[in-house]
């Protein structure tokens, strides 16, 4: 059985490479090889998921290859393209200090210094320059995630992030 743990998705399958089986993995870690560590991973792919453990791969220039347990050929390995690879929190290292995962900010309630409350973060996106809370309340807002410029503080504890932001934006 699958645990219900707090997943973290962590790479998604592009296709195959070459003929043996083995697939290209968009990795969302850094670098991208440390996927490879985050084992056993969860597999969800059109509604049905599976554990695999044990994958091997290498970090090539066209990006992270891997070989998984039981994906014998080329016509197998791209029968997962678009599969997501997610992994429970728990198995990720601790943040280093004023650092946070993302999974660990979504469902924080967000309010200004002057306790105006904006709602939860729902989740995060990078724009390439910064990360943005998407903040769900009585409307949507984005928030950029610049630690003390726009984001005071994240109190676990409390469950809340104090940002400077208008209510108005």
């Amino acid at each position: 059985m699958i645990d219900q743990e707090r997943r973290i998705l962590l790479g998604r399958i592009l296709g195959a490479f070459g003929v043996r089986g083995e697939v290209k993995i968009d990795s969302f870690t850094d670098p991208a090889r440390a996927l490879l560590k985050y084992q056993p991973w969860v597999l969800s792919h059109r509604g049905v998921e599976r554990e695999i453990g044990q994958a091997s791969g290498r970090e090539t220039p066209k990006g992270l290859i891997a070989f998984l347990p039981g994906v014998e050929d080329r016509d197998a390995a791209e029968a997962l393209r678009g599969a997501e690879l997610w992994v429970p929190r728990s198995r990720l290292p601790a943040p280093k200090p004023g650092e946070h995962y993302w999974v660990d900010l979504e469902g924080l309630d967000v309010v200004n210094r002057e306790g105006f409350a904006f709602g939860k973060v729902s989740h995060l996106f990078d724009t390439g320059a910064n990360d943005v809370l998407v903040v769900q309340g009585e409307r949507e807002r984005l928030i950029p995630y610049v630690p003390e410029q726009f984001v005071l503080d994240v109190d676990f504890d409390a469950g809340k992030i104090t940002v400077d932001w208008d209510p108005e934006f």
